[in-house]
């Protein structure tokens, strides 16, 4: 016989007092921390305990009995349901004081070491239509919301073109409109979806792996260019050329129309041929008179405008004179190494993904760089002693590595290598703050500049300025 489930008590007239990981807020209740997901600091409110464990548990909102001052109305219709923007209910300027406050938690706490005051949080000046890139899945399980399910309407047709429902690898939210993206991508989206129902091609099943549309993935870019990837299941070209010439016709703007015929169970497009339905195979970005060349698997930053400011933070931390050998470590496609090269002697690029490495070359042959250098590798491989030696220990280390943050032998290294300066770009403080804490045997943190990428979300890039000590 089964055993009853205890249920969870109801925790009343509860004030939430803060924000906490991955977008919830907390309280404290006694000695137990309670996370609650779409509260607000300032808000009084009923709990239902949902999960509890022995010092923590999770909790929804049951009922309000105040709402905090720094609660806004949210503007998306999807808020609350796709999983993404999980702080449009909180006013922007508070989201900015957070992130600094989460930058600070992580380098206090984890990093143990001595810090200069944290300047305040670079926002965006965009805080809708930032990004300029998306992916939007195909499914012919659609995620149905609370009050649909309450209508109790036989839903027929369940084909969605959207997100995916956290935690739900098979169920998409059809999405109306999306706030993340210059409004040609809605205008896209819905195109596309409309075409497919009209002409009967079936949605994928994700549990089944069947069906025709698989995803589409848009691309804007600051030149006003656009880049549409369609990606099939099926190699079907009388329904592909079907759709990509509906496409073309209906929206002429589209600089760059791609399509890839995916077969694999998994949704990567690293290995599988891109196909050139209409125009070229990339857009142009541009930076401060850099131009960048983006195809449908470059790597870029998705928000193009916070980038720039983000790059101006770095490069203002590096403190060039046009004298130095700057080694950028985990370079991607050579972004930050050519944005830095005209106030630098000499860069060194190093990055895992051969495919982003010749970008990065083709990206400084365009814009006439000849002092830079790029390398293909495992960083705890190629960044050795011997690499060292052979060309030159750097003034400057900048870094930016994946969430993971630097495994220890790349941090040995650049002890070893011992440059005036180190600048450590990081999308993740708490792994930051770990390495931190193990370049503290040579090296002051002298500076920390939070930027935000991302509003609306917990997400924050953070730049430390690092200084050799005498």
């Amino acid at each position: 016989m089964a055993r009853k489930k205890k249920e969870l008590p109801l925790l009343e007239q509860v004030e939430i007092t803060g924000v906490a990981a991955e977008g919830k807020a907390l309280a404290r209740v006694n000695d137990l921390v309670v996370f609650v997901p779409f509260a607000a600091p300032g808000d009084i409110v009923d709990l239902q305990l949902i999960r509890k464990k022995h010092n923590y548990a999770e909790a929804r909102i049951v009922k309000f009995h105040a709402y905090s001052s720094w609660r806004v109305n949210p503007f998306c219709e999807h808020f609350g349901v796709c999983g993404g923007c999980k702080w449009q209910h909180v006013a922007y300027d508070y989201q900015l004081q957070f992130k600094r406050q989460q930058v600070e938690d992580n380098l206090t706490r984890i990093g143990k070491i001595p810090l200069p005051e944290i300047l305040p949080t670079k926002g965006s000046t965009k805080q809708q239509y930032y990004r300029n890139k998306l992916e939007f899945s195909f499914s012919n399980k659609s995620w149905l919301t609370y009050e649909q399910l309450q209508t109790e309407q036989e839903f027929d047709c369940r084909n969605a073109l959207g997100f995916h429902i956290p935690g739900m690898f098979d169920k998409v939210l059809d999405i109306k409109k999306c706030w993340l993206q210059d409004d040609i991508s809605n205008r896209i989206r819905l195109s596309i979806r409309q075409c497919a129902i009209d002409n009967h091609y079936p949605f994928f099943d994700l549990r089944e792996q069947t069906g025709f549309m698989r995803n589409i993935i848009i691309r804007t870019s600051s030149t006003g260019e656009v880049m549409l990837i369609v990606v099939f299941f099926e190699p079907d070209m009388v329904r592909i050329e079907r759709m990509m010439q509906h496409i073309a016709d209906t929206f002429p703007e589209i600089t760059s129309l791609l399509y890839i015929v995916n077969q694999k169970r998994n949704d990567t497009i690293a290995d599988q041929e891109v196909c050139v339905f209409r125009g070229r195979d990339y857009i142009w970005e541009s930076m401060e008179g850099l131009r960048f060349k983006i195809g449908p698997k470059s790597f870029y930053q998705t928000n193009s405008e916070q980038a720039y400011e983000l790059y101006k933070v770095a490069r203002e931390f590096a403190g060039l004179t046009g004298t130095e050998l700057v080694y950028d470590l985990y370079t991607g496609t050579g972004t930050i190494a050519n944005f830095v090269a005209r106030q630098s002697r000499k860069v060194v690029g190093i990055e895992y993904v051969p495919e982003a490495i010749e970008d990065a070359k083709e990206n400084a042959r365009i814009n006439g760089l000849d002092n830079t250098l790029f390398y293909a590798g495992d960083m705890k491989d190629i960044l050795t002693e011997d690499f060292i030696e052979e060309h030159g220990r750097p003034e400057v280390i900048i870094t930016d590595p994946p969430r993971a943050g630097m495994h220890d032998d790349v941090i040995k290294t650049i002890l070893f290598a011992s440059p005036e300066r180190i600048v450590y770009v990081s999308c993740n403080p708490a792994t930051q703050a770990r390495d931190l804490s193990l370049l503290d045997a040579k090296y002051k943190v002298e500076r920390v500049q939070p930027v935000d990428m991302f509003p609306h979300t917990h997400h924050v890039e953070n730049v430390v300025l690092l200084v050799r000590k005498e």
